[in-house]
């Protein structure tokens, strides 16, 4: 059995097919697991949504703000993008079908990788994990969001879930405040404040940081920093491995790269394997 982590996809399928080809995934042997962004921007995200459900529990899979975005949209919540790809996707007879699968996603996963002393904690987001939150924490508050997803408040939550505020995390928030601000750490985040104050407008490398800013696994003392956190959603940072980190997302809708990775029987054994992209959209579309 190999475990292989996989950025994100936005709708790129046949650069997915090729990724899974590449690395001869077998459903009865291997599991994947895709780092949010499955859908939007990309030339037919509905095929990749048939793909991965079509694996059951061999194919597990993250949330990322496309993913939201989408079920946003199909709920009335949100109008679509000039640069959306959606429209197929919510025109299909079998539309019902996939968004009902998206909603039962995950807002992060953990695994334990390795035995006894060698043993490590894995902890996969689609974007990032505020530096006040430990892995537990994380699990935690993802489940909050998670369990409204999949219930009967779901169109009113999305509804409610668009905004930048607030910007920090704070044990006393409540109700859709609370809500919003896990979904903005776990979807959107990039930079943020030694404090954990978060900015949601700077998308360049993390040497770009704004003033005040760091990348968010930069900030000194953060409590996942003994886990390894696997992540998308960065595309202009790309490919990072770090005995702290995994950055997957390496621009396949800009014509970059779809990678994955292969995690050994501890997380210091890692693969990276590519396959180039057809560009889908111009880079900061």
């Amino acid at each position: 059995m190999s475990l292989y982590l996989i950025g994100d996809v936005q709708g790129c399928d046949p650069a997915l097919q090729r990724l899974l080809n590449e690395i001869a995934f077998s459903p009865s042997r291997d599991t994947i697991v895709l780092l949010g962004d499955l859908v939007n921007r990309g030339p037919d995200s509905a095929a990749v949504l048939r793909r991965v459900q079509g694996y059951g529990g061999s194919a597990l899979s993250l949330l990322g703000n496309h993913d939201l975005h989408l079920l946003g949209v199909a709920h009335g919540a949100r109008k679509a993008g000039r640069k959306d790809t959606l429209a197929d996707l919510l025109a299909a007879p079998d539309s019902e079908a996939m968004l009902d699968w998206v909603r039962q996603q995950h807002m992060a996963l953990h695994m334990q990788i390795g035995q006894g002393e060698k043993a490590g904690d894995l902890l996969m987001v689609h974007a990032g994990v505020l530096p006040q939150w430990t892995v537990g924490d994380t699990l935690v508050l993802a489940a909050e969001v998670e369990s409204v997803l999949r219930g009967p408040a779901l169109g009113d939550f999305l509804l409610t879930m668009y905004g930048n505020e607030p910007d920090e995390w704070r044990d006393t928030l409540t109700g859709n405040a609370r809500l919003r601000a896990i979904v903005n750490a776990l979807t959107r985040l990039r930079f943020c404040t030694a404090d954990g104050v978060m900015e949601f407008e700077a998308k360049d490398s993390a040497a770009t940081a704004p003033e005040g800013f760091m990348p968010w696994f930069d900030v000194p003392g953060r409590k996942t920093a003994k886990a390894t956190v696997a992540f998308g959603h960065w595309s202009t940072l790309g490919w990072l491995s770090r005995p702290d980190l995994l950055s997957t997302d390496t621009g396949c809708v800009w014509g970059g790269c779809l990678s994955a990775v292969r995690i050994g029987a501890t997380l210091d054994e890692r693969e990276l394997i590519q396959v180039k992209c057809e560009q889908a959209q111009k880079p900061g579309g």
